[in-house]
């Protein structure tokens, strides 16, 4: 392969944690990562979704990201914050346990994601095994899941205030 040819298979994915699962998702969907604020509620809602904020001017949905998995609600800390994204043209907000870093990948090193999935048919686009920032050698390497975003489905399932 050239190095154009690598070049062209890079992507940058952003991880986090969700408890004590690594996630990561494709930079390009990221529009910023801000600190953990209540959002407003809503009524007539699932209950993953927490809220919706403001993000300069547009309304923005707020959704507890473990729980639409189906998992346990994260637990608020001071680390908490939410990864605001794109989805089909939409932003959504995702209330996450903390963005543990940027990393470069390969995309010819994405492992296609197991046919038993996490409650959620396709939230899993695959994964990859990360060099993680630490200085415990012994779990430098990690393996990261990475979300596909669309799979979600977050717009079909949030009445149209989304912006």
């Amino acid at each position: 392969m050239s190095t154009e040819d690598t070049e062209l298979d890079e992507r940058k994915i952003v991880t986090f944690t969700l408890g004590n699962r690594l996630f990561g998702i494709d930079m390009r969907s990221l529009i910023e990562i801000r600190e953990w604020e209540e959002p407003t509620p809503l009524p007539s809602v699932p209950a993953y979704v927490k809220g919706v904020t403001n993000l300069r001017g547009s309304v923005v949905p707020v959704v507890g990201l473990s729980e639409r998995l189906g998992w346990a609600p994260s637990e608020l800390h001071s680390r908490s914050c939410i990864l605001v994204v794109t989805i089909a043209g939409r932003h959504a907000g995702f209330l996450v346990d903390e963005v543990q870093d940027i990393v470069v990948i390969q995309g010819s090193e994405i492992q296609p994601a197991p046919d038993v999935e996490i409650n959620e048919q396709g939230a899993i686009a695959g994964l990859v095994k990360i060099e993680r920032r630490t200085h415990d050698a012994a779990n430098a390497e990690a393996m990261c899941l990475l979300l596909d975003l669309d799979a979600l489905s977050l717009t079909r399932q949030v009445p149209d205030f989304v912006a």
